[in-house]
């Protein structure tokens, strides 16, 4: 466990020479294999350093590893008046930064290996690029998973986003995608503003920004039950923070766009790993949330919502990548639902779950374009069943795992988080179990459109030109087109593959053939890894079988010591929260750890499965009506169409939220710039102008003062000296006779005075 800060610095060094060397020098085949080996060297050392740590007494399970001081001593105020900031560059390796763990370097492993046969037409530069983004991701939330303070924390934080923006955008030729990744990079910073501010208000409080020290220090803290005070402040500037990364109300419009990037991307950043992100940081900070029940019910309240509103988009959605990304959104809404009622356990383990099989689903979404030569229109396809066997079957598992059909891993973690929200809650859990019904319906939707029913794609022959012709035709340009498969202009389709030569020769996953040919299955690099993330998405759940059906709950007693202060009692304390009375969220496990008199409720084994069989009849039935409306009567969908036509046109357009948005906050904040540029250039220049203007009008008036008055008077003088001087000078003759002349007119002028006087 010593050697933890290996694991993220492996994929670190990855990007690092395919970002400087890889792309000058490195083959596409030594960039896959170096990105993919420091992945799974990464994923070696992560399950090694998991073994040691279960086999360590559960109390004892957290270790440190400081590699060095980041930031020395600084003397800053806080409440309790002067304390010492120092930071150390520290490593922390307990039960969760253990599962997370094992996700990403797991998950992100198998997603590099796809990307080696996805990616295999991107030029040799392009895909040094690529997988040096890939790598510099996992590396920054490793760093941001394994952080034992707020700042380490807070790098990786903020280096998940800088990724995001640079893989989001990463065919950044084509507008849409580079319009995606900025606006994914807003959104974000958004929320960053939130958890920085919630982070000074930390060490403000409480003198360190140590995850275990700011624990024990909360654990101390009374509830704040009567008053929203200072924890409740902190907690809710953190959950700011988490609904810009982890896409909830207001701030999830990002993620949907950011389906731009390649699919893999999407498997990686927006489904196993970096939208957890938020999810991650509320489970980390437990203690504080528990102490602070009116923004845990915020989060509650703000997690269902997003939870349903995402789900109700994606019933109508027509884009196969659009519809899971809208599952995403609220498959997160569904795990905040979770940690909103104290169910901290039940979240990180349907973050867990929902890794496998959200990765398995996009990854599948993937096989589907790469077959449809980019093709990313559901209404486009249809009975790729017998063309894509193993994308089928994976992607029906996935399907059914995200629908919650028992023995799938969804069915365990979605079922822990609803009967803690029953018992918290019963308006929560109504709305979760809603929008349990609407998952299992719109996944289905996805199935039967995609495989099932009769082929509506572009028709295909075996001779390449008129192959090409007949694609055309339908609207899916030739593979060989300079952004592959010739959907980089169309806003609502990805580029899934670039040119190989730029005429008309395309290894298409490595097949190697000049034209579509029909709907392929994807080459073994890529349908591996979904065997591999399907077997994940059957077996996940095992760790997480309830007393009820005669398990344990093994996850929720490994992850307990995470979520509680140093010194609690562990029995129990992860059992569902105190029931508050209706419409009221739970103070949450820790909470009521911290005051072990308050009895917690209990559901018996027959009501617990009860609540099972229901989640499960949702499922089916929404199943079964997708199947009818889809498969057996699609009329009767059209029908539904045309009849509710306000309320289908109202979720096509996903709310009018972007055009909301734009109409206010991008185009209110447009205009304040503009009106503050009006004000800068005529008030604020204008008086910096308007004062040169009138310096200069001054200066010119003291010209002119000091040439006609100042220089006037001096040259008045010196012309009136000058023509008295000539005067003068006339009677300078130098004649004896003519001075003797005026000594004699003297005299006789003076002897007159005398004699008249």
């Amino acid at each position: 466990m010593d050697f933890i800060w290996l694991i993220p610095i492996l994929p670190g060094v990855g990007a690092a020479l395919n970002g400087v060397f890889g792309i000058r020098f490195f083959g596409k085949r030594a960039s896959g294999l170096l990105a993919c080996a420091t992945m799974a060297t990464a994923f070696v050392l992560s399950v090694a350093a998991v073994i040691q740590l279960v086999g360590l007494p559960a109390e004892a399970r957290a270790h440190d590893v400081t590699l060095f001081t980041w930031i020395p001593p600084i003397a800053l105020q806080t409440v309790n008046g002067i304390g010492t900031f120092q930071i150390p560059w520290s490593f922390r390796l307990d039960p969760l930064s253990a599962l997370m763990i094992l996700v990403v370097t797991g998950v992100g492993f198998l997603i590099h290996v796809y990307s080696i046969g996805y990616m295999a037409d991107e030029s040799r530069g392009a895909y040094a690029r690529y997988f040096s983004y890939l790598n510099l991701f996992c590396f920054f939330m490793l760093t941001l998973v394994l952080g034992a303070n707020f700042l380490v924390m807070f790098v990786g934080w903020e280096g998940v986003g800088l990724c995001s923006y640079l893989l989001i955008g990463y065919w950044y030729e084509k507008k849409s995608a580079s319009d995606a990744g900025k606006k994914a990079f807003i959104a974000n910073r958004i929320g960053d503003w939130g958890f920085l501010i919630g982070v000074f208000l930390i060490f403000f409080t409480f003198g360190t920004l140590d995850f275990r020290a700011v624990a024990n220090a909360a654990g101390s803290m009374p509830v704040e039950t009567a008053q929203f005070g200072t924890l409740s402040l902190i907690c809710l500037l953190l959950f700011v923070g988490a609904t810009g990364k982890s896409a909830q109300i207001p701030l999830y419009v990002w993620l949907p766009d950011a389906m731009e990037g390649p699919t893999p991307v999407s498997a990686l950043i927006h489904a196993a790993t970096m939208v957890t992100a938020g999810v991650y940081m509320v489970g980390r900070n437990a203690v504080l949330f528990s102490h602070a029940p009116m923004t845990m019910e915020i989060v509650a309240i703000v997690g269902v919502l997003t939870a349903l509103m995402a789900a109700s988009i994606g019933l109508v959605q027509n884009d196969i990548k659009r519809v899971l990304a809208y599952s995403t959104v609220s498959q997160l809404g569904y795990m905040f639902v979770a940690m909103g009622v104290g169910a901290y356990a039940a979240g990180a383990f349907h973050l867990m779950t929902h890794a496998f099989f959200k990765a398995l689903l996009f990854l599948c979404s993937g096989a589907v374009i790469h077959a449809m030569a980019g093709e990313q229109d559901m209404r486009r396809m249809g009975g790729l069943k017998k063309y894509l066997p193993v994308t089928y079957v994976t992607m029906m598992i996935g399907t059914l795992a995200i629908a919650g059909i028992f023995p799938l891993s969804g069915f365990f973690s979605k079922d822990e988080i609803l009967l803690n929200a029953f018992l918290s809650n019963k308006i929560v859990w109504a709305v979760a179990a809603l929008t349990a019904l609407m998952t299992a319906f719109y996944m289905f939707r996805l199935i039967s459109l995609t495989f099932l029913g009769a082929y509506r794609g572009p028709a295909w022959e075996t001779s390449g030109p008129k192959a090409v012709h007949e694609a055309a035709a339908h609207g899916v340009s030739h593979p060989a087109d300079p952004f592959a498969h010739g959907q980089a202009a169309r806003d609502d389709h990805e580029i899934s593959h670039g040119p190989a030569d730029g005429v008309h020769t395309v290894v298409a996953g490595g097949h190697g053939h000049g034209a579509w040919h029909g709907p392929h299955e994807a080459p073994r690099t890529m349908t591996v890894p979904l065997m591999a993330l399907a077997v994940g998405a059957v077996i996940a759940g095992f760790v997480g079988i309830p007393a009820a059906l005669g398990g344990d709950n093994a996850i929720e007693k490994f992850l307990e010591p995470s979520f509680v202060a140093a010194g609690v009692a562990h029995e129990g304390a992860l059992t569902a929260p105190a029931h508050q009375g209706e419409g009221t969220a739970a103070t949450g496990a820790a909470a009521d750890a911290a005051a072990p008199e308050h009895e917690k409720p209990e559901m018996a084994a027959a009501g617990e499965i009860g609540l099972m069989l229901f989640s499960v009849f949702l499922g089916l039935l929404g199943i079964w009506v997708a199947y009818r409306f889809y498969v057996r009567r699609p009329e009767i969908s059209e029908y539904l169409a045309a009849r509710f036509a306000g309320a289908h046109r109202v979720l096509t357009n996903k709310y009018y939220v972007d055009e909301i948005y734009g109409a206010t906050v991008v185009n209110g904040t447009l205009g304040s710039a503009n009106g503050l540029w009006a004000i800068d250039r005529n008030v604020v220049d204008g008086a910096v102008n308007g004062s040169g203007w009138f310096t200069i009008f001054t200066s010119w008036v003291s010209g002119l003062i000091d040439k006609y008055i100042v220089d006037g008077l001096v040259n008045l003088v010196g012309s009136i000296l000058e023509r008295s001087s000539f005067v003068f000078r006339r009677a300078q003759t130098g004649l004896i006779q003519n001075y003797a002349l005026l000594m004699l007119v003297g005299v006789f002028v003076f002897v007159t005075y005398l004699l008249l006087r």
